[in-house]
């Protein structure tokens, strides 16, 4: 069971919150409330208290609560925060450090990873300020979920609904098992070994990338960047400097690693040679092969389909791989559906990457919890059994350890 701390920001969207915590207690996890002013306005603290079966807390000004220095327990018993709805007020206050009531207050005393929901008028989500404030917040290391685009109260239409509860919850089971302890196959945690990777630097690339198609539309796959993730953070507690070039997902950045946000590929291939020089580069983002010639306005629907005209993406692995300044150790990532190791040993070939690690897509893996891979190398192919994700990073790092001290 974990421990969640809610905290219920204003604005209409509020009262999805009690459909979040009924999810939430049904996954197992116990839910405990902060309710802000706003928040006040639209659900009680009776509802979020029958719905947790916890005591909600309203206030900084509590005599009993603070004589116990109640916000600072309250940060530090739960193992995720979760900011649901996150008006633009609470999210330009957070991004400023702010501690004016109980809600900023806990957020600012929390050592514990932390998810925000956003909820806002269009105009408001897109304005500059609340992108500056989402990318401050990210590049500190919290998860700021995309919004919903559709119908608001308020009449308009567009980018900043409230994520749908079920989606929301799937983000937090997301963020709870990239902040859990990530033990060793058999069972050794990968902290007794935090020194192994000192003194190097790590490249990796996770998740999709999303390709334009208008203002509105984009070309995506499935990716969840869960793989990626937990790759990065492996590394990161082997005590590498990780930098982390992540596609559009919703995840926390992992303990110690340096998080660079892009959308599309030639955005990603930009950070990728930035980033550069490294002594190991994992490819695991799943970039998107080509990309759009995007209309500057959206597309209508019309009588018939429209062309969408296509141009090749920039070959991220095959650059690194082949280009100046290559790191010591490359290794790709071969999503596959077919012919699996067949296809990811000519595509180590073709890429000039030292190791492919092939995965058969198919099915439940990307979004899933568990991957099956087969690791292909220069001096063969070995498959690992099917094993949670978690624990193919930690095979994979260690496995990058020793690479990495075999290579002068």
């Amino acid at each position: 069971m974990k421990r969640i701390l809610l905290i219920v920001g204003g604005g209409i969207a509020a009262y999805k919150a009690a459909e979040l915590i009924r999810l939430l207690r049904k996954r197992g996890h116990a839910v405990r409330c902060v309710l802000t002013d706003g928040g006040a306005h639209f659900v009680t603290p009776m509802t979020l208290a029958a719905l947790s079966e916890d005591k909600v807390y309203t206030t900084l000004w509590d005599l009993k609560d603070e004589a116990e220095m109640g916000h600072i327990q309250l940060s530090r018993e739960a193992d995720l925060v979760v900011v649901a709805p996150a008006t633009a007020d609470l999210l330009a206050r957070m991004a400023a450090g702010l501690a004016n009531d109980l809600a900023t207050t806990v957020l600012l005393a929390t050592d514990k990873p932390v998810l925000a929901a956003p909820a806002m008028n269009v105009r408001m989500w897109s304005h500059a300020a609340t992108k500056r404030n989402v990318a401050q917040l990210r590049s500190d290391g919290i998860t700021v979920l995309e919004p919903d685009e559709g119908p608001m109260a308020c009449g308009e239409f567009g980018a900043g609904r409230l994520p749908e509860p079920d989606a929301i919850a799937d983000a937090i089971d997301a963020a709870l098992a990239l902040a859990a302890p990530l033990p060793l196959g058999d069972g050794d945690p990968l902290a007794s070994d935090a020194a192994r990777l000192s003194g190097t630097h790590v490249l990796v690339t996770a998740g999709p990338t999303h390709e334009p198609i208008d203002p509105v539309r984009y070309l995506a796959n499935r990716s969840s960047g869960r793989q990626g993730f937990a790759i990065a953070g492996a590394l990161a507690r082997l005590g590498a400097r990780v930098t982390l070039v992540a596609g559009p997902v919703g995840l926390p950045t992992p303990p110690g690693v340096d998080r660079i946000d892009v959308e599309t590929a030639r955005q990603m291939a930009d950070a990728v040679a930035d980033a550069l020089p490294a002594d190991a580069a994992v490819m695991v983002a799943a970039v998107a092969d080509w990309r759009v010639l995007p209309s500057a306005q959206k597309i209508k629907k019309g009588e018939a389909a429209p062309t969408l005209v296509l141009a090749e993406n920039p070959d991220i692995l095959a650059a690194v791989a082949r280009g100046p300044g290559r790191p010591r150790l490359v290794i790709g990532f071969a999503a596959e559906t077919e012919r699996v190791v067949e296809h990811a040993t000519a595509k180590r070939t073709r890429k000039g990457a030292d190791w492919i690690v092939a995965n058969d897509v198919s099915g439940d893996v990307m979004g899933g919890d568990s991957n099956t891979v087969h690791l292909v190398t220069e001096s063969g192919i070995e498959s690992w059994e099917r094993l949670p994700k978690a624990v193919v990073a930690n095979r994979l790092a260690q496995r990058i350890a020793d690479a990495l001290k075999g290579i002068a």
